[in-house]
């Protein structure tokens, strides 16, 4: 038997499963009817016997049966995974349609029926349905074994991308690893009806819903890597509409990276942005990295750490990680020994806010550039009992790098800012937007040192980013929480912020501010409904459940202040801030950061509030 043309038959019937399941179930039941007679009337008499109006009673029990499996559900069934549970469901079906059936009969004094087979029937009829799907699944089964060698039900994957890479990953996945590859989906007329390593080329991207309810696809795989940002998520959204689990195999950029085209991967962050990568001068960058010694502070953040991996490439002399947590140091300075062996780490544990280790620190390994990404930046926790901790890392901390860097001559100074910072409505806002006037009074007062900031918005897949939190709830079962059904923010993945830092780093002027081009807003219960889908559960399932804001939340996010205007440069993702209050009150700033100095003791988020009110940053948080 050709077992693989079998496979196929039965994908192609698979869209009409539960109308032929419920035909096959109503055959069964008519043929129980003539073996419930045959048994009691003999082969002789079986026929003969009869009444003039069985036909007619059959017919009745027909329609009835129908009426009863139908509200029972009994066709939805996948007879394929039949069992116990199946069989008490069939046996409670046939004693409601056989006992309704026999009242029927008896009260219309139908009484040449036999009362045998109004008795009989319902378990001749349980016993065929159950054989029938019993042989149903050791057919399967079998054909199962003998396609590729396993019995248990595999993954079934429509490829959309008929290329190399399709290629390379249906000879890597296919008949192993679980999957069986059904077809391909692609858009070029050349393809359509080819074969490619053996798997034929279906159709269209746009078809994927069609070919996936006929052929019983359980799975869809992107597998267009070197396709513009733009075609992958097309075809991300064109897969997602099928209701089914899509995955993608890695990108061109983690091709380079040593992963392999077969090694299928969950849609990740950046699959979902829709944005094309950015070309950055290469050559600037090496310029001003190679062989200097740089400082990243919050070095094992999310952002500082990405942004070792970056300055890693550039090969650096040496990099100093400065990190408070031990634990994220000791993660970043392990992965960074793995792939890049040949740098030399300064591993060391410090708090931005203690000036004496920065200077020391500063004095003794002499760094040339400086990427200051210290900070807290969770919005609801900074608000209240953390307000001054907040204020104090992100506002003296950056004061702190600042002086040191300038007192030891470093050439360049990166600070790290946020969107937050443009109109604060909170304290990490208000103290990230302190910390862009502290810069700007060093670069005025230092002008050896070359001081800068870069602002940018969320960074998708950090931590207490909305992608992990919604991951989680995902698989959980939901609810998602969003705050607000019309929130939305700016984003971009990690490294793409962090090569973007790099780059402002290696062409910025003292006292710039560089704002990174953020693409459009995204409405953030869209991107729930979108990774609901992508996880290929149910909406209907997975509800979305709105919160409220949460104190100093803004609706919408800004890059830029009312009064602010930006100028291109080379690159055409960055652009230089024009701030309307670049210096502001320089004395109120000085005077703030003195006064915090040695003010360890916590103040409440009230008080806070107030103080940051007084400063020159449009923040009138403590006017609540």
């Amino acid at each position: 038997m050709n077992w693989l043309s079998l496979d196929a038959l039965l994908t192609r019937i698979r869209p009409h499963r539960e109308a032929l399941a419920l035909g096959l179930d109503l055959l069964v039941m008519a043929l129980a009817w003539q073996a419930t007679y045959l048994f009691r009337l003999g082969f002789e008499r079986w026929f003969s016997a009869r009444p003039a109006y069985d036909h007619w009673v059959l017919l009745g029990l027909v329609l009835l049966y129908a009426l009863v499996l139908k509200g029972l559900k009994v066709p939805k069934g996948m007879w394929r995974f039949s069992g116990f549970g199946e069989v008490k469901r069939l046996a409670l079906a046939c004693a409601i349609a056989g006992l309704v059936g026999a009242t029927v009969v008896l009260m219309a004094q139908l009484s040449k029926v036999p009362r045998a087979v109004l008795a009989l029937h319902p378990l001749f009829t349980l016993m065929g349905l159950a054989m029938l799907r019993m042989g149903y699944r050791m057919l399967y089964e079998h054909m199962r074994s003998r396609i590729s060698g396993s019995a248990q039900e595999q993954r079934r994957a429509l490829v959309m991308g008929a290329g190399d890479a399709g290629r390379l990953l249906v000879a890597g996945i296919q008949h192993s690893q679980g999957w069986v590859v059904v077809g391909y989906l692609d858009d070029a007329p050349a393809k359509r009806g080819a074969r490619v390593a053996g798997v034929p080329v279906l159709g269209t991207l746009e078809q994927a819903r069609h070919f996936a309810e006929l052929h019983g696809i359980t799975h869809l795989i992107v597998a267009m890597p070197a396709a513009s940002t733009s075609q992958r998520r097309r075809a991300l959204d064109l897969a997602g509409q099928t209701g089914l689990p899509v995955l993608t195999v890695p990108s061109s950029q983690e091709l380079l990276a040593g992963r392999h085209v077969d090694q299928v991967r969950d849609i990740e962050p950046e699959d979902l942005l829709g944005r094309e990568p950015v070309e950055l001068d290469e050559g600037g960058i090496s310029e001003c990295l190679n062989g200097k010694v740089v400082l990243i502070t919050g070095a094992g953040g999310s952002i500082g750490s990405e942004l070792c991996r970056q300055v890693a490439r550039y090969g650096p002399s040496s990099i100093v990680l400065y990190e408070l947590s031990e634990f994220a140091l000791y993660t970043i300075e392990q992965e960074l020994g793995e792939k890049f062996p040949h740098i030399p780490l300064v591993r060391l544990v410090g708090d931005v806010k203690d000036l004496e280790h920065l200077r020391y620190v500063f004095g003794k390994y002499k760094p040339q550039i400086v990427f200051h990404a210290a900070a807290y930046k969770h919005v609801p926790l900074m608000e209240e009992e953390n307000a001054w901790a907040c204020v104090r890392n992100n506002v003296l901390g950056t004061h702190n790098a600042c002086q040191a860097a300038a007192e030891e001559g470093a050439e360049r100074f990166v600070l790290i800012s946020t969107d937050k910072a443009v109109n604060p409505t909170n304290v990490m806002g208000a103290s990230k937007r302190a910390a862009e006037l502290v810069l700007a009074g060093m670069a005025k007062d230092h002008p050896r040192t070359r001081f800068m900031a870069v602002r940018f918005g969320n960074v998708l897949g950090s931590s207490g980013s909305v992608i992990p939190k919604f991951k989680d709830q995902i698989a959980s079962g939901g609810p998602l929480t969003v705050t607000h059904p019309d929130i939305t923010r700016y984003f971009m993945t990690i490294p793409e912020a962090a090569r973007l830092v790099v780059q402002a780093g290696a062409m910025g002027g003292a006292g710039q501010v560089f704002v990174l081009d953020m693409g459009e807003p995204v409405r953030i219960a869209d991107l729930a409904r979108t990774m609901i889908q992508m996880s290929g559960k149910d909406p209907k399932e997975i509800r979305i459940e709105f919160s409220g804001l949460r104190p100093g939340e803004k609706l919408h996010e800004e890059l830029l202040g009312d009064k602010d205007t930006t100028v291109p440069t080379s690159i055409a993702a960055l652009r230089i801030a024009q701030l309307g209050d670049q210096l502001g009150d320089s004395e109120a700033i000085a005077r703030f950061v003195a006064s915090s100095q040695g003010a360890a003791v916590a103040k409440p988020g009230v008080a806070v509030r107030t103080l940051l009110a007084e400063l020159p940053l449009s923040y009138a948080g403590g006017q609540r």
